[in-house]
């Protein structure tokens, strides 16, 4: 994801990507998919999640689910953002 990080920056509004699940756990498959919360620096459209979501299939040669920070319900919030392992290793910041 380092790679893409400026294009998804200057393309889509990116500010945060993090890995879940068993992608940030590092157990992934073969067979996986990579699930991934984004956040944005304005609004959350389907031009920006899908070209995201794209570009990232693209580079890392798998199927990609992503889910944005704001629409997460309050019940599922603290331990998706648990899941996502606050490491330099498994969280790849844009900007804050």
């Amino acid at each position: 994801m380092t790679r893409i990080k400026p294009e998804l920056a200057e393309r889509f509004g990116v500010v945060l990507l993090a890995l879940l699940n068993s992608a940030a756990r590092d157990e992934t498959r073969p067979d996986s998919d990579v699930d991934i919360m984004g956040a944005f620096d304005g609004p959350d459209t389907s031009e920006r999640n899908f070209g995201v979501q794209f570009c990232l299939e693209d580079a890392l040669g798998c199927p990609v689910d992503l889910v944005t920070e704001k629409p997460l319900r309050s019940e599922l919030r603290s331990f998706i953002e648990q899941e996502a392992v606050m490491s330099k290793a498994r969280i790849a910041f844009l900007s804050r």
